[in-house]
């Protein structure tokens, strides 16, 4: 459910970082244009989505993953892909993850262990061979169970080969990872894997699956414009408006499908509010741990949100018709494949990034077509 969240603020973060360039700003990029309207099959419009993004869950977000609840994202980052063989390189050494020494992450998220100093805080380099604690003290999750997510590739619950990751220093950003490897990924994912859009015959349940992948591509698009390597010999990065651009704001398509995901998204929150308002965020800091409650019951409950955009997304106008079991099978099946080509990604950051951005699509699908109805309180969490 963790990934839900950070998955959110990553399309959050992307919708706010083209905002002010593509309704008017000076970006200095011809032809950005100001969107106005309902998001296309969704319930809100442009304006609403973006003075709540601004004013309620950007700040809320950005607050909440600094917190250890939400800042440290379980991972297996080494896996053979079930595709291809591995030949991905990546060419700046910001490819690489800092994986979390034993001491950095909250003591209930571990088992005890006293093999590093208490004031050693600094992350190692990210090498495969780097030695990282791959324990997990179940407590933390009380009331969570822990089961396989049909819509996602079910190997990410083997504890053994799992590690902590400290997303606050391996923030989504350029890392060099270019040519055939990574155009690979993408046209495996959209050519094999995504129903072929635009088209006339496309039904509602794909199109909406396109949308998400787009949608998706585009707000990793972002991230990388908005913290480029700018400078290698100065180490300096900063903004690149001339490639937001060209991947993104010229593409109308492109910025309205990043709205879609976001809704999307933000629909699942909103349906899984009794489970995450009753969730125990137990890092072993008291203070710190009251607080993520209480920002989550500010996110879910804020009035603004609620007022301004009840429902983000229907879900219950799709598969209804009398193919959509068997249309929910294909679309899953599709959904789980991208999911397992996260594992062909080769440059580890980004495949960090991707597999939690897909694993919170995943849970967001599970949540608003694998779970009925709203209150469920009586039962165990089982998204993840």
């Amino acid at each position: 459910m963790g990934a839900l969240l950070v998955a959110l603020l990553a399309v959050a973060m992307s919708s706010r970082g083209f905002s002010s360039s593509s309704r008017g700003g000076d970006c200095g990029c011809p032809g950005t244009r100001k969107y106005t309207g309902m998001v296309e099959d969704c319930c809100c419009d442009y304006e609403t989505v973006d003075a709540i993004n601004e004013e309620v869950l950007h700040p809320i977000l950005q607050e909440l993953v600094t917190l250890p609840f939400f800042r440290y994202f379980k991972v297996k980052l080494w896996c053979d892909c079930p595709f291809w063989p591995d030949d991905g390189m990546c060419r700046l050494r910001d490819c690489s993850v800092c994986e979390c020494p034993e001491n950095e992450f909250p003591e209930p998220f571990k088992k005890p262990y006293s093999g590093l100093s208490p004031d050693s805080m600094i992350c190692q380099e990210g090498k495969p061979q780097a030695t990282v604690d791959r324990t997990l003290d179940t407590k933390v999750f009380k009331g969570w169970v822990e089961i396989d997510n049909p819509w996602t590739y079910d190997d990410e619950t083997d504890n053994a080969e799992m590690t902590y990751v400290n997303l606050q220093i391996n923030p989504e950003r350029y890392t060099g990872y270019t040519g055939d490897s990574a155009r690979r990924i993408w046209d495996s994912i959209y050519k094999e894997n995504c129903p072929k859009y635009p088209s006339e015959e496309m039904c509602q349940e794909k199109k909406a699956l396109y949308k998400l992948i787009s949608g998706l591509h585009s707000s990793i698009s972002v991230h990388i414009a908005y913290d480029y390597f700018l400078d290698e010999s100065a180490n300096s990065w900063g903004h690149n408006l001339p490639l937001l651009y060209d991947r993104v704001l010229k593409y109308p398509e492109r910025v309205q499908n990043l709205y879609f995901t976001y809704l999307f998204v933000l629909r699942a929150v909103t349906k899984a509010a009794d489970y995450l308002e009753q969730a125990e965020y137990n890092t072993g800091n008291p203070e710190e741990d009251l607080k993520t409650q209480s920002l989550v019951k500010q996110l879910l409950y804020n009035p603004k949100l609620r007022s301004a955009c009840p429902l983000p997304f229907d879900e219950a106008k799709l598969w209804q018709g009398e193919n959509g079991p068997d249309l929910k099978q294909e679309i899953q099946k599709q959904f789980r494949n991208i999911s397992a080509i996260m594992d062909c990604v080769g440059c580890e950051k980004c495949r960090l990034w991707g597999k939690l951005q897909v694993l919170g699509l995943g849970t967001a699908l599970k949540i608003l077509f694998s779970v009925d109805g709203e209150n469920h309180l009586n039962k165990p969490i089982a998204f993840i």
